[in-house]
C-alpha cells in the first residue's frame, strides 16, 4: 500500500502556498503577474501545494496547472450570463449541509475546505459558513436522508470531503452506513490529484472497510497532474478495489485540444482511473476567461471518438440548474 515519503497530509497541507509573491518568486514568474493576482486573491484566496508546484514547468506563465491555480485580473471583470450560483445550489437544499438535484441521490457539503483553490471553481461564493460544522449538526441531513428510502447513495462533496480528519469521516460514514436503504457512497475529491499523501492505510481502510459499495471521483484536467506521487496515490486506489472516475472540465488555455484531452484519457487508464465526465464550465462569476465554446467541445469529442476505444471516452456534459440529470452536449 501507499505509504507517504514526505511527512503527513496535515503537514503537507500547512506547507501549501498561500502568499501570490512567493508563487511568483517560486516560479520565476514575470513581475506583471503580481498585482492582478493579489487583487483577485483578495475575495478568492491562492492555495498550492506543494507536490502540485513541483508539477508546473517554471518561467511558463501558460503552463496547464499554473493556469489552473494563478489568480488573473480577468476574474474582476463582470461578464453577463455568470453569476455566484450557476448550477442551482441554493435551490436544491433540502436540510443544513445537504442537497438533492437528482433522484436516488443526496450531496453532503461537508467541508468548504480545499486543499488547492482552481480559479474556475463552481462553488468559489458559495456560503460555506452556513453549513454543519459538529456532527450533531449534521442530523436533520441524516435525518432526511433517513426518511427517504429512495435514497440509495449519498455523495460526500465540499468543498474536499478529504481535507476532514480520519475520525471526521469515520463518524459520517457510520452515520450513514446505519441507513438500512442505502447502498453506496461517493466521494468527490481533487485530493489524489493535488496531495496525494492524503492516499494513506488508514484512509484506504476507512473506505473499504464498511459494508457500502464506495466510489471515488477524483478531477483532473491534464496528463501533467498525473505522474509521481499523483500517479502512485491513483494506482493504489485502484489496487484496493475502489472504484476510480475521473470527471475534467474543458478550460480555455488548459485542456482545449484533441491531443491534450486524448493524452489525459490514456493515462487515467493506464492508472485505473476511468474517464467519466468532460464538463462545459460551469458560468460562475471569475471564471469567464476558462470558457470554451460547445460546438468547440463536439469538434474536440468527435475527435477523441475516432481516436480512443469507447471505454476511455468521456461524456461531455453540462449541468443545467433546475434539470433531473447531467446535459448531454
Amino acid at each position: 500500500m501507499f505509504s507517504p515519503q514526505n511527512g503527513s497530509w496535515q503537514s503537507a497541507l500547512a506547507g501549501a502556498i498561500r502568499n501570490v509573491d512567493e508563487l511568483c518568486d517560486r516560479l520565476g514568474l514575470p513581475d506583471a503577474c503580481r498585482e492582478p493576482a493579489r487583487l483577485a486573491a483578495e475575495s478568492f484566496p491562492l492555495v498550492v501545494p506543494e507536490s502540485y508546484l513541483a508539477r508546473m514547468q517554471p518561467g511558463d506563465v501558460h503552463d496547464p496547472l499554473l493556469r489552473q491555480v494563478l489568480p488573473l485580473g480577468d476574474e474582476l471583470l463582470p461578464t453577463p450570463g455568470f453569476s455566484a450560483d450557476p448550477v442551482g445550489d441554493g435551490d436544491a437544499k433540502a436540510a443544513a449541509g445537504l442537497l438533492q438535484k437528482y433522484d436516488g441521490r443526496a450531496l453532503l457539503i461537508t467541508t468548504g475546505a480545499c486543499a488547492v483553490h482552481c480559479r474556475y471553481c463552481f462553488r468559489r461564493a458559495y456560503p460555506y459558513g452556513e453549513e454543519p460544522r459538529r456532527l450533531d449538526d449534521w442530523e436533520p441531513a441524516f435525518a432526511a436522508i433517513t426518511a427517504d428510502e429512495s435514497l440509495d447513495e449519498v455523495i460526500l462533496s465540499g468543498g474536499d470531503p478529504l481535507m476532514l480528519t480520519d475520525q471526521r469521516l469515520t463518524d459520517i460514514i457510520t452515520r450513514l452506513e446505519a441507513i438500512p436503504h442505502l447502498r453506496r457512497l461517493r466521494i468527490h475529491t481533487r485530493l489524489p490529484i493535488v496531495l496525494p499523501n492524503r492516499v494513506t492505510d488508514d484512509l484506504l481502510r476507512l473506505l473499504t472497510d464498511n459494508r457500502l459499495t464506495t466510489v471515488v471521483v477524483v478531477h483532473a484536467n491534464h496528463a501533467n497532474e498525473l505522474v509521481d506521487d499523483c500517479a502512485e496515490a491513483l494506482r493504489t486506489l485502484s489496487r484496493a478495489q475502489l472504484t476510480v472516475l475521473n470527471q475534467a472540465v474543458l478550460l480555455r488555455g488548459v485542456n482545449d485540444d484533441a491531443d491534450t484531452l486524448a493524452e489525459l484519457s490514456t493515462r487515467l487508464i493506464d492508472l485505473g482511473v476511468l474517464p467519466y465526465y468532460l464538463h462545459q464550465l460551469d458560468r460562475v462569476s471569475g471564471a469567464a476567461h476558462f470558457k470554451v465554446s460547445e460546438e468547440r467541445g463536439r469538434e474536440l469529442i468527435e475527435t477523441l471518438r475516432r481516436r480512443l476505444p469507447g471505454y476511455a471516452l468521456p461524456r461531455y456534459v453540462r449541468e443545467v440548474a433546475g434539470e433531473p440529470f447531467k446535459t448531454p452536449l
